[in-house]
C-alpha cells in the first residue's frame, strides 16, 4: 500500500512538472550569432517581425531571384539560424529562396520557447513573407527539420502553402519519451504533445518525408509512421547511412536536388 502511494505521488509529480521538464528536454537555444550570410557572399535581407503574442523574431530572407519559389526553413531544437546558412547556400545555388528565422529565445529573437510559442513563430514567419515581402502563397513551400517538422506541419495546417517537407521528425512527444530514460518510465501518463502523427493526416498539400536510416535520436520507424499517416500525394525519402544531424551531408547533391525538384514541381512562379 505504501509503495503504491509513493508511486502515485511520483506519477502525479511527474505530470505536474512535466511541462517545465519537457521544455528543458526539448529546447537547446543558442543566443547570438556565430555566422552570417555575408560571410558566404549570399544575397540577403536582415528581417525582424512580430508574433501574435508580442515577441520579436529575427531572420534572414535570402532571395535567389524575384520569381523564385520560397522555402520557409523551420530549424531544429538546438543552435539558431547562423548554423543553417550552409543549407540555404546549397538551395540558393539551385534557384530556391529561403527564409531562415530563429524561434523565440533563439539567436536574436526575444522570448522563451514553448510548443505553442514556436507554432506562433512559424505563422509569423509566413505572414512576414506574404504581408511584408509580398510573396504569393503559390510560391511558398515549408521545410522542417527534426523539431522544426512539428512547426512546419502546424504551419501547413494554419496557412496556405504549396507543399510540405519534413526531415527526421518524430511522431509525438509521448512516443519520443518512450525512447528516453527516465521519461520512458512515465510515458503512459504524459500529455500527448506535438501530435505530429495525427496532424499530418490533415495536411492536404503534397508531402516529402525525409529520414536518415541511422538516425540515433528519432527512430526511422517514426518517419515511416508519419508517411503512413499522411494522405494524398506523398514521397518517402530514406537517406542511407545518415544519422540525425548529417542527412544533408550524407545525402549530398542528390538530397538537395530532391528537395528542389519537389518544391519546383509544386510551386508556381509569379
Amino acid at each position: 500500500m505504501v509503495l503504491l502511494l509513493i508511486l502515485l505521488i511520483l506519477v502525479i509529480g511527474a505530470i505536474m512538472f512535466y511541462p517545465h521538464l519537457e521544455n528543458k528536454m526539448i529546447f537547446y537555444p543558442e543566443m547570438g550569432l556565430e555566422d552570417n550570410p555575408a560571410n558566404w557572399n549570399l544575397p540577403y535581407k536582415d528581417v525582424r517581425f512580430p508574433t501574435s503574442d508580442g515577441e520579436l523574431l529575427h531572420g534572414w530572407f535570402l532571395s535567389s531571384h524575384a520569381k523564385s519559389p520560397v522555402l520557409v526553413f523551420c530549424h531544429g531544437n538546438a543552435g539558431n539560424i547562423s548554423h543553417r546558412i550552409e543549407n540555404a547556400h546549397f538551395l540558393l545555388k539551385r534557384g530556391i529562396s529561403v527564409l531562415l528565422f530563429s524561434y523565440r529565445g533563439y539567436g536574436l529573437s526575444s522570448g522563451s520557447p514553448s510548443e505553442q510559442g514556436i507554432y506562433r513563430d512559424g505563422v509569423a514567419a509566413y505572414d512576414h513573407l506574404t504581408e511584408i515581402e509580398k510573396i504569393s502563397p503559390e510560391r511558398i513551400a515549408v521545410f522542417g527539420r527534426s523539431l522544426g517538422g512539428a512547426v512546419a506541419i502546424e504551419l501547413a495546417l494554419r496557412r496556405k502553402v504549396k507543399c510540405l517537407i519534413i526531415e527526421n521528425t518524430f511522431t509525438s512527444m509521448r512516443e519520443m519519451s518512450k525512447t528516453i530514460f527516465p521519461y520512458s518510465l512515465f510515458s503512459p501518463f504524459l500529455p500527448h504533445h506535438y501530435k505530429n502523427n495525427s496532424k499530418i493526416a490533415g495536411v492536404s498539400v503534397p508531402k516529402l518525408i525525409i529520414h536518415g536510416t541511422n538516425d540515433e535520436i528519432v527512430p526511422l520507424r517514426m518517419g515511416k509512421s508519419l508517411f503512413e499517416s499522411a494522405r494524398g500525394e506523398k514521397i518517402f525519402l530514406p537517406v542511407n547511412g545518415a544519422g540525425h544531424n548529417d542527412v544533408y551531408i550524407i545525402g549530398g547533391a542528390a538530397y538537395f536536388d530532391a528537395i528542389v525538384d519537389f518544391v519546383r514541381s509544386n510551386t508556381v512562379s509569379d
